[in-house]
């Protein structure tokens, strides 16, 4: 498919992003706060928010490398990626009516371990579309268009997602919280369906050591230290980037409903997840294309470097115009960072072990999200000391986040 990749072929490949990102944004965001207070005292919510997203990212961090391995090695007749995006989606459409049923915290962690673990098996896989199918000339063009959609996904459903929750509280309106739930489903299993009947992989190839499992699995976290240098400060890099990203989005409902005192948060937490989005939109695709040009370590520390003013922003303000501005300068430096870190780690990679390399890219970009939610008790400790402390430390975390997650590139080379 390199020889003759079109353009339609970018969204083939990315649209699935687009059902990951809305399911996603939409849970962490708005769904799994509202749904917890619940089941959990007000005082210990950011605690059992951040221990129970903690734990099935945790989950993501092992089964993407895991997976991706696998289906290196796998030798299905339709190709390597396919046959676990189709069986991640459908055991994910089957446990989502979990988050509805069950009215207890330690039946709402098990459902969420789950549908973490089954939605990265399918993205473990889907992410490796790019080294796979991509000339090597145009991968910052693809990581664009794949953020891109992603991006889409996060702004296009959580607006939609927000004005539903707004209506659903504590014990009553669940026919909303179900409504919620039935169009995460239907937007995963349209995507889901897409990318099968769309893209087009050649058959999987099988040899003696693809045939060894247990093989597989012992080398699904294998990194030679000294000739992946470049890549182990890559990681460490986006997962401190990612940890500042994760820690805004988890704990923004609770930041606009605790400290700038709005009666609908879940609304607000939309709007500001929208101006988000602009920015992200805005950046992505000419921060993709510049980085096919200059470099990709340029923008993707000049991206770092704008997400940490967009924190100074918002902690030295509690007017919510101020916030929305300064969430937009953070989407603004999140889509330049999504397509040109994305692309690094493309060119960091070695051939024929894509999708492994990938799943621990985003064993990193999964490892920051689960790090970022252990700030949920520092939160609720500090907060007892002063009404909105504990929020404050939050941000002065993120911008420490932002700066040395940037810093860090300097160190690498850039292509193998």
């Amino acid at each position: 498919m390199k020889d003759n990749f079109g353009r339609l072929d970018y969204l083939k490949i990315s649209i699935y992003g687009f059902a990951l990102a809305a399911l996603w944004s939409s849970l962490h965001s708005i769904v799994l706060p509202l749904r917890l207070l619940d089941v959990v005292a007000e005082a210990e919510k950011n605690t059992y928010l951040g221990l129970l997203t903690f734990a099935g990212l945790l989950l993501a961090m092992i089964v993407q490398p895991i997976t991706g391995a696998i289906s290196d090695r796998s030798g299905f007749k339709w190709g390597r990626r396919r046959p676990y995006i189709l069986i991640g989606s459908l055991l994910g459409v089957l446990l989502l009516p979990g988050i509805g049923l069950f009215q207890s915290y330690f039946a709402l962690f098990i459902i969420y371990c789950l549908l973490q673990m089954t939605s990265n098996v399918a993205q473990g896989t889907y992410q490796a579309f790019i080294p796979d199918l991509v000339p090597q000339d145009r991968k910052g063009l693809a990581s664009g268009v794949k953020s891109l959609l992603e991006i889409i996904g996060g702004i296009a459903i959580v607006r939609l997602i927000g004005y539903f929750m707004g209506k659903y509280v504590p014990g009553e309106g669940v026919i909303w919280l179900w409504l919620v739930l039935g169009v995460l489903a239907a937007v995963l299993l349209g995507a889901m369906l897409a990318t099968i009947i769309m893209v087009k992989e050649s058959p999987g190839r099988k040899n003696e050591e693809q045939l060894s499992v247990w093989k597989t699995l012992s080398r699904s976290f294998k990194v030679d230290v000294r000739k992946d240098r470049d890549f182990i400060v890559f990681l460490v890099s986006r997962l401190l980037i990612f940890m500042a990203l994760a820690t805004i989005q988890t704990f923004t409902l609770f930041y606009l409903r605790d400290v700038i005192g709005l009666v609908n948060p879940a609304t607000a937490t939309a709007d500001l997840l929208i101006a988000v989005g602009v920015g992200m939109l805005l950046a992505v695709y000419p921060a993709g294309r510049l980085s096919d040009r200059i470099g990709r370590r340029p923008v993707v520390i000049s991206s770092g470097l704008v997400g940490a003013g967009g924190i100074l922003v918002i902690f030295f303000s509690t007017s919510y115009g101020v916030v929305i501005a300064g969430g937009a300068i953070i989407g603004t430096a999140t889509g330049a960072f999504m397509s040109s870190n994305w692309a690094l780690a493309t060119d960091l990679v070695p051939g024929g072990e894509e999708a492994r390399y990938l799943g621990l890219t985003n064993m990193a970009t999964a490892g920051g999200a689960a790090l970022a939610r252990l700030i949920g008790p520092v939160i609720d400790y500090f907060n007892r000391y002063g009404a909105g402390l504990g929020y404050q430390v939050m941000l002065g975390a993120c911008f420490v986040y932002f700066m040395v997650g940037s810093l860090l590139l300097l160190k690498i080379r850039g292509r193998r």
